[in-house]
């Protein structure tokens, strides 16, 4: 066995008793978007192994953790991961993919156009049993012209509405990175049909978009076809507002409720991880002149709403590195303590 394998292997089989698989009668199912944790740059087993050991039940993999080009994936391989997780008892229900708009700063046209892509996406889906496709739009880097990112998504989304739809894959549209507010992708899923546009709803993002993540939760929560979930600390600031990432039960947004509300209104799908602990707090410079002026449309109600939650919140310093310590390891350990957290709020 090697050395990595050892770690592994051990590492998760000291959490594997504390953490459990699900919450037992609740038919809570946790789920980890892979990204979270690819700093180990295992192989697909290994992760899989990992997850059995620690009670994940749903995994959402890309292109990068799979070890496949997206662009001509191996089949071969892709049918021993699945075999592999369902041997296991773990669900490959969603896969993630990357931006679909074309004029995006985030778009790869290397890979092909966003048509090619999404069709890539959707035969990884087929081989792996995925249900849903994450997608995204891009960044804050498109919010000045975010009309015309919509218009041209919008068309990409269009071209492929039959493909789409006969597939058996639903996309899944990710609030992203301040590219998005919710009521903008309302809008879009309104326009372009449920039928193959759903959400992958993040919990962390809202919060850079100037957006109280129970709002997006309301808005967004009914088209969720999967998640990524974390816990934010969100206070003012001279500046404005200051944000940064956490470990679950360590912000100030009230996941616990949000965690609630989405297991309640979505009983079937997995409670999935996106943990991504940020060092330093993005700072928001709300009171700069020009500060919304790529948010035009925004409801001053909307902004209202965000401007109270970060009244009531404080600093929450990072903690410091432990020295020594490698970055996939504190990944395992953050993402742990999510898991912990998560298993009593909900009861498990």
């Amino acid at each position: 066995m090697r050395r990595r394998d050892w770690l592994v292997t051990a590492g998760a089989a000291a959490v594997s008793a504390t953490l459990g698989r699900s919450a037992p009668g609740s038919g809570v199912r946790f789920g980890v978007e892979l990204g979270c944790i690819s700093a180990n740059k295992w192989t697909p087993f290994q992760y899989l192994d990992y997850f059995h050991k620690v009670g994940v039940g749903m995994a959402q993999f890309n292109a990068g953790t799979l070890g496949i080009d997206a662009t001509a994936p191996d089949e071969a391989a892709l049918r021993k991961v699945r075999a592999y997780a369902d041997n296991l008892g773990i669900a490959l229900s969603a896969y993630s993919g990357s931006s679909i708009c074309p004029t995006s700063s985030g778009f790869n046209a290397k890979l092909g156009t966003a048509e090619q892509q999404i069709a890539s996406g959707l035969k990884i889906c087929g081989i792996l049993g995925a249900s849903a496709m994450r997608v995204v739009l891009g960044s804050f880097h498109e919010r000045p012209e975010i009309a015309r990112h919509l218009d041209n998504m919008t068309r990409v989304l269009r071209n492929v509405r039959t493909q789409v739809r006969d597939s058996g894959v639903k996309l899944a549209l990710e609030n992203h990175n301040a590219d998005l507010q919710a009521r903008e992708i309302k809008a879009l899923i309104e326009d372009v049909g449920f039928d193959i546009l759903g959400v992958c709803i993040d919990s962390g993002n809202p919060l850079v978009t100037m957006e109280d993540p129970h709002l997006t939760l309301e808005l967004l929560g009914p088209y969720a076809v999967t998640s990524h979930i974390r816990d934010t600390a969100v206070w003012r600031v001279p500046e404005g507002v200051a944000v940064r990432w956490v470990n679950m039960g360590e912000g100030n947004v009230d996941i616990d409720g949000w965690v609630k509300k989405f297991a309640a209104m979505h009983p079937k799908l997995a409670v999935s991880f996106e943990n991504l602990p940020s060092a330093q707090p993005r700072i928001l410079r709300l009171f700069d002149a020009d500060s919304f002026q790529y948010f035009p449309k925004m409801p001053a109600g909307d902004l209202a709403r965000y401007l109270a939650l970060a009244e009531r919140g404080k600093p929450v310093p990072a903690a410091p590195p432990v020295p020594g310590k490698a970055r996939g390891e504190q990944q395992r350990d953050d993402l742990e303590v999510c898991l912990r957290y998560t298993r009593k709020l909900l009861g498990a």
